[in-house]
């Protein structure tokens, strides 16, 4: 399903070609010589599998590439825990360092971000055009730091306008070749997104206090005397079951409430952007449908000690392809011809300004 009419216009969906048996061969290469290398290989593993899923991804029946090299995604792990590394032994000799610690962090945070944004859009193509990104890492800690911190010690209640602030800074700074993304989201529709995931961790809260009554209720009938035939281990015992009893349902409530809200954001977002300003994005992901798809995906991957994940992992890439396209004003050739006049000297010029990926 490669196009769907709308109107005057066509909606031309995405689609995932690739298949689980095909993927296999490269999964179960990949596991293997990451275990043998003690790891060191899976920046080469992440190349390969980056390589087939975006190779196998199609619009308007051309595929997207991507152009990274092993040794630039091991380069980039390889800075990020040298940095990581150093503050811990610096903060462990000098303990009281360990306070502006956090800030340190939160200063270069922004810098890996842009890196990694910049890196992740120049090695992506379609037709021969690479995408680009042009953001600060300024601009970066404002949207994603400060985003972030608001949306925490807001409980998540101005989480929508962190998601706005996010969106905006990563698509108004994206462009293919000369041309640029735009998105500006709704507030309002950002919080009909955010409204069930809202109502699904109130539910968890009430669940986790129920849990806490329930389990903890022991302990208070003991202080009033009525339980004083419990031993230490069977308070320690108690104890442990009430903390699991109350923290399991909210962090799973939590986890799924995160995931609604992800899907919700990701299609308000899609479809309020615009490439060179007039062709619009589309998204139409199904919350429950695509849960199911991740839920079932985990189960079936545990159940088979992983050898399902590649399975797993073709299903949810077709699901999200399918769901995904652009509405072209216009002929998408003509179109195409133009920014490739152009594009295709721009993309000349990435070839050595690659630099390395952070992996943020």
């Amino acid at each position: 399903m490669a196009s769907v009419d709308s109107g005057m216009n066509t909606l031309q969906r995405a689609e995932f070609r690739g298949n689980a048996r095909e993927y296999f061969g490269i999964w179960i290469v990949n596991v293997l010589l990451t275990i043998i290398t003690l790891g060191i290989y899976s920046a080469w593993a992440k190349v390969r599998r980056m390589r087939y899923f975006r190779g196998n991804t199609y619009l308007d029946g051309h595929s997207f590439d991507y152009h990274a090299r092993g040794l630039q995604i091991f380069l980039g792990r390889f800075i990020v825990f040298i940095v990581i590394s150093i503050i811990n032994v610096v903060t462990t000799v000098y303990p009281l360092i360990g306070i502006a610690t956090p800030f340190v962090f939160l200063a270069i945070l922004p810098w890996f971000v842009v890196r990694s944004l910049r890196f992740n859009a120049r090695i992506s193509s379609y037709r021969n055009i690479r995408f680009d990104f042009n953001g600060t890492p300024w601009g970066a800690f404002k949207a994603i730091i400060l985003g972030s911190l608001v949306s925490f010690f807001s409980l998540g209640i101005l989480a929508p306008f962190a998601s706005r602030w996010v969106n905006r800074y990563v698509f108004n700074h994206l462009s293919y070749g000369d041309r640029g993304f735009a998105t500006d989201p709704k507030v309002s529709d950002l919080y009909r997104g955010w409204l069930l995931p809202a109502l699904m961790v109130v539910l968890g809260l009430l669940i986790a206090a129920v849990a806490a009554w329930i389990y903890l209720a022991p302990f208070v009938y003991q202080m009033m005397g009525e339980l004083d035939q419990f031993n230490d281990e069977e308070r320690l015992g108690l104890t442990i079951l009430a903390v699991y009893a109350v923290l399991i349902p909210l962090l799973l409530i939590f986890w799924i409430a995160g995931f609604v809200y992800g899907v919700a954001v990701r299609n308000i977002v899609m479809n309020s952007t615009r490439f060179d300003e007039i062709h619009p994005l589309y998204s139409d992901l199904s919350r429950g449908r695509y849960f199911w798809i991740f839920v079932s995906n985990f189960v079936v991957t545990l159940l088979t000690l992983g050898l399902m994940r590649p399975w797993a992992a073709v299903r949810e890439a077709r699901y999200v392809a399918e769901h995904s396209g652009v509405v072209p004003k216009g002929d998408i050739g003509e179109i195409m011809a133009s920014i490739q006049a152009s594009g295709s000297a721009i993309s000349a010029e990435y070839m050595d300004m690659e630099g390395m990926d952070f992996g943020f």
